[in-house]
């Protein structure tokens, strides 16, 4: 059974601030076409202190995770620091005091995430949000590994469904948040929200790879 240790797994959330920061400019850029333009910014800003708080101390995954949702959460403005504040809290509560993750606990922990976001917003699929990357790349999880796929291919599966996730939201119309005000005039443009959970999603599946056993 393939899985990967809890211990030294502060280095993926480094590797993800890392992803989000250098794309700051560009996160900020689409948001600027149908939002407020801070996206980019306050992603960065909230990752980027997380990340200089990880440095050299060797965290658990679990432990990383909760730090960067308390820095999201309390330190960061904006309406994505809550929603992506909850999704690591709950991470970090799925995963607390295990050694090993593996496929199993991973869903669990995927799943508990979904939920957190849920819980503060009304949003559903095909609202043009974040949960346009992040539903169908948790269910794209969970049935590689009810095919019996591996843990590496269900985690292959999981980024391919939340980039098919994220460019969906280019051909729908914004239903929450300010974008929502522009109506059909939101359609054509990617969501910020869907691309930034494409990148975190693709960075935690690589960095869980990279330690499979």
């Amino acid at each position: 059974m393939q899985s990967f240790p809890n211990a030294g797994g502060g280095a993926i959330v480094e590797a993800m601030a890392a992803r989000i920061v250098e794309n700051k400019a560009y996160l900020s850029e689409i948001d600027g076409k149908i939002g407020d333009g801070d996206h980019g910014v306050n992603m960065a800003k909230g990752f980027g202190m997380a990340a200089e708080r990880l440095k050299d101390r060797d965290a658990s995954l679990a432990d990383a995770f909760a730090l960067l949702g308390e820095v999201l959460m309390g330190e960061i403005g904006g309406s994505m620091g809550p929603l992506y504040g909850m999704t690591f809290t709950e991470f970090a509560e799925a995963i607390e005091g295990r050694d090993a993750i593996d496929a199993a606990l991973f869903s669990t922990m995927l799943h508990k995430g979904l939920e957190g976001v849920q819980s503060i917003g009304s949003a559903k699929v095909g609202d043009k949000t974040l949960l346009d990357t992040f539903v169908p790349a948790v269910e794209a999880f969970d049935a590689a590994n009810a095919e019996g796929k591996s843990f590496a291919e269900a985690l292959d599966a999981l980024v391919a469904a939340a980039e098919k996730g994220r460019d969906s939201t280019i051909d729908l119309v914004a239903k929450i948040g300010r974008a929502s005000r522009l109506g059909e005039r939101s359609r054509g443009v990617l969501d910020a929200g869907a691309t930034s959970c494409a990148m975190i999603l693709k960075s935690l599946a690589d960095g869980a790879k990279a330690r499979l056993a």
